[in-house]
């Protein structure tokens, strides 16, 4: 049996129009040869009447202290009245579909709530019902505890949710169908001739979706990287293959030519804060154990880490700000703090090892007068903290530098 997944996000749903571009999609599929197992989120976005930040509104001007087990049973709710309005038009087509919540595909997860992770993935009740059936829907976004109580998987849940059932099946590939065209080597709202790419390695877009870009979750990522499953990024409104993300290798059957790119995108993350805390008389060891126990205790997320002797610099977000500096004053630091920053990265399975890439980019920045803050680098990414005020130019220049738009 041929088996492809596919998701839909909410923008995919949200209108009658889009939704008949999603029953297309599916159509086309089936008469290829393949059984679909059909991925959905709830529909729409903030103020449309069942999209997931509005029923989380409900519950805020609603007593406003939903227990976080309660607010899950809400939340599924978007995907269920997702996945039976598809599941009428398929019939409504002769397409013969049925609905599965997470929980009956067989999505084990722990029990932390709102943030749910997948233990395992039984996908018996999917196959036995691909085999009298043309598609199967499933809610993405959720599953079920050990003790029977509904979860769901927070932020990205339903690109999580497709990957790992496409894992679970061995599917073919794991298609996301989004409101963009691809993958691109920016975000095109910043930088007007940003290109949509043909393909990119997991490595590249686990970095790319970590570091701000929105296409896809990083999560289902890693998971479709671990089980070797391509996943293509389409658009739901056009025909397009979209992008390919896989390992290297299966770029073979990619018809476009393959370039030897160093660079394959620009992203960022804005409105981070850089805090300073210098070692002092307790000296460094004292310093990292302290303040980076503190954050975690305070459930304060960092990034941007550089230790030396002399002391620590990390970025907080700017929300976190606050709560940051007055954590760290009560343990008798005097933390340095530099609010209104962005981190922008420079991304490419090809950076490793090649001189003269920081240097290119030193070069692009210094070109429009933006002040490097703070750097760093890995196998696949270099980042620079600039102030947020030069975001937008530096993330033009360096797409520039390294010619992206061609």
């Amino acid at each position: 049996m041929r088996i492809m997944v596919q998701k839909f996000g909410g923008t995919s749903l949200a209108t009658a129009e889009a939704r008949e571009h999603v029953v297309r999609h599916i159509r086309r599929e089936l008469e290829t040869g393949y059984r679909l197992v059909v991925v959905v989120s709830a529909m729409g976005r903030k103020g449309d009447p069942y999209a997931t930040d509005t029923l989380l509104e409900w519950a805020a001007e609603n007593g406003g202290n939903l227990p976080v087990r309660e607010k899950d049973l809400l939340l599924i709710c978007g995907e269920i009245i997702s996945a039976t309005t598809l599941c009428g038009l398929l019939e409504r087509e002769s397409i013969s579909s049925v609905v599965l919540t997470g929980a009956q595909a067989g999505f084990r997860t722990d029990e932390q709530f709102g943030n749910a992770r997948i233990l395992d993935v039984v996908p018996a009740r999917v196959l036995d019902e691909l085999s009298s059936k043309d598609v199967v829907i499933v809610t993405g976004f959720q599953g079920q505890s050990l003790n029977g109580d509904f979860t769901t998987l927070g932020r990205g849940g339903s690109d999580t949710s497709a990957t790992a059932l496409g894992a679970a099946l061995h599917a073919e590939i794991v298609d996301i169908y989004t409101d963009v065209n691809g993958i691109l080597t920016a975000d095109p709202r910043i930088v007007e001739d940003a290109k949509p790419l043909s393909y990119v390695s997991y490595a590249e877009i686990c970095n790319m979706a970590h570091q701000g870009a929105k296409v896809i979750h990083p999560r289902a990522v890693e998971i479709a990287m671990q089980s070797s499953v391509p996943v293509r990024v389409r658009s739901t409104f056009s025909d397009n293959v979209g992008t390919l993300v896989a390992n290297p290798e299966g770029f073979k059957d990619v018809q476009t030519g393959i370039v030897d790119r160093f660079v394959t995108g620009i992203a960022y993350v804005s409105n981070v804060t850089q805090i300073t805390v210098e070692a002092g008389e307790q000296g460094p060891h004292h310093l990292q154990l302290d303040v980076f126990k503190a954050m975690a205790e305070n459930s304060i997320s960092v990034d941007f880490i550089n230790v030396t002797p002399a002391g620590a610099v990390y970025t907080v977000f700017d929300s976190d700000s606050i709560k940051a500096v007055a954590v760290l004053e009560e343990l008798g630091f005097k933390p340095k703090v530099l609010n209104g920053c962005a981190k922008v990265s420079v991304i490419g399975g090809g950076i490793n090892g090649v001189p003269g890439i920081m240097a290119k980019i030193v070069e692009a920045l210094t070109e429009h007068h933006i002040q490097i803050l703070q750097s760093a680098d890995s196998n696949t990414t270099i980042w620079v903290l600039v102030h947020k005020d030069d975001m937008v130019q530096a993330l033009r220049a360096l797409h520039t530098k390294f010619e992206l738009h061609r």
